[in-house]
């Protein structure tokens, strides 16, 4: 892919200056340290002046390869040109009036491509929001009032925002949970597809079986307003279910009359190489909560659906002083229209062959390595102890700081803090991923 430029004249380099983090980023770290709350963490302490295709740049002139897109964010980029335009033109137009109190068309424009692109042919309407977790909280919310139920199911693993309800969907307790509680009740918790940690093989629809018979036992069919799944887990590791796992779970919430509500904050908007990572398995949710990719950079989010569902709420209900923001829907046009004229999902598919043949190969040298998985530009490795499935965090934690002291940007994850995922923008040239898996696979033999 030819080179993407964030910005005029930014190279697409990775270039070292410094250490890392150098001593202006040092200096603006000293200074955040007095007035910035210690619960705010950072994963690198690198202060960036500038970012765009495949890098950024820190206030020392350090350029780092980004495999995180501040967590599958830019997915275009940072500063693509049709996000940059679009954002500039609606900023000097008027840059908010609340569409509750007086609307505008981008609000709308952005409801009909989220409409048209989301799975399924039946009629679609949206709602939008500023963040990810809004997003599930409002798609709890419309599926409650929907049903006239009141249960929430999630499964092992998940995570799904950092709001009280949102909190009680997550899995993980640290940091996320601990000494935040009482948590929001109704909420309740059914195992996973999760093939790596399987104790024996186990298709997906017996996986699926299996959550089921929780779900039926533990709350009952008739009192679950929705289930609430990520097609591929984010936080909980970049699991991809068994083949068939999804589908069951989805035709027995249809069977019972349950919202099936597939979480594609993470994983929608071409990461997976797809518009959403539910058509992989040909999976037709009856919500979908989008956030993160849809805007460039920008908050916004939504919750998509049935139309019926979605009308299910009464006037009023579903809103936010900030939802749907003129200048966010002009981000989202112009992201949405970068993703169609440069073919981010085939680009996605691609980032995946080169990443996983690469990480194979690599996992046959280092046997820490236990698996190698994801969907198109959402990726991962599990590193446990070689020869188990017994989880290696501290080596993970090794890994990530050698290459970010090498200049390659990237997290970790997982519910026992031993996966590293990557992210690549979708529009990073060739050159830097081949360099950012070489530097990689340098850190990884270097430390096994």
């Amino acid at each position: 892919m030819s080179t993407h430029e964030g910005g005029p004249g930014l190279p697409q380099e990775r270039r070292i200056v410094t250490e890392i983090p150098g001593p202006r980023s040092q200096e603006i770290h000293a200074r955040r340290q007095a007035v910035v709350a210690a619960g705010v963490g950072s994963v690198l302490p690198v202060y960036v002046e500038k970012a765009g295709g495949g890098v950024v740049v820190d206030v020392d002139g350090n350029s780092l390869i980004d495999l995180a897109s501040g967590i599958a964010v830019t997915s275009v980029g940072n500063s693509a040109p049709a996000v940059v335009q679009g954002v500039t033109e609606q900023v000097a137009a008027f840059t908010h009036t609340c569409f509750m109190v007086a609307p505008y068309e981008g609000y709308v424009e952005v409801c009909e491509k989220l409409a048209a692109l989301t799975p399924g042919d039946h009629a679609k309407k949206a709602a939008l929001f500023n963040s990810g977790a809004e997003a599930v909280e409002n798609a709890v919310k419309i599926a409650r009032v929907h049903t006239g139920r009141d249960a929430v199911v999630v499964v092992d693993h998940a995570y799904h925002g950092r709001t009280n309800l949102t909190m009680a969907m997550t899995a993980k307790n640290m940091p996320y949970k601990q000494g935040f509680g009482p948590f929001a009740g109704e909420v309740y918790r059914a195992p996973m597809s999760y093939p790596f940690r399987e104790p024996a093989p186990i298709t997906g629809p017996e996986a699926a079986a299996r959550t089921i018979e929780v779900i039926e036992k533990q709350v009952g069919a008739d009192n679950v307003a929705c289930v609430v799944i990520e097609p591929v887990l984010g936080e909980g590791g970049f699991v991809v279910p068994a083949p068939g796992y999804l589908t069951a779970v989805s035709e027995w919430c249809t069977a019972h009359g349950v919202v099936f509500v597939a979480d594609e904050i993470q994983s929608g908007m071409c990461r997976t190489g797809t518009w959403f990572a539910s058509e992989h398995e040909d999976v037709v949710p009856d919500l979908v909560t989008v956030a993160k990719g849809v805007a460039g950079g920008l908050p916004l989010a939504a919750v998509v659906g049935r139309s019926e569902m979605m009308d299910a709420v009464h006037g009023g209900g579903l809103g936010g002083t900030y939802g749907g923001n003129p200048v966010a829907c002009a981000a989202a046009l112009g992201a949405i229209a970068t993703m169609e004229e440069l073919d981010l999902n085939a680009r996605a598919r691609a980032i995946e062959a080169t990443m996983t043949e690469r990480l194979r190969i690599l996992a046959d040298k280092a046997p820490a390595i236990g698996d190698v998985r994801g969907r198109g530009a959402m990726i991962a490795i599990e590193i446990v102890r070689p020869g188990t499935t017994e989880p290696d965090a501290a080596l993970t934690s090794a890994i990530a700081t050698g290459c970010h002291q090498q200049g390659v940007l990237m997290l970790t994850c997982g519910t026992f803090g031993n996966v590293l995922r990557f992210l690549p923008p979708l529009v990073m040239p060739d050159h830097l991923l081949d360099e950012a898996l070489d530097v990689l696979e340098e850190v990884v033999t270097g430390l096994v």
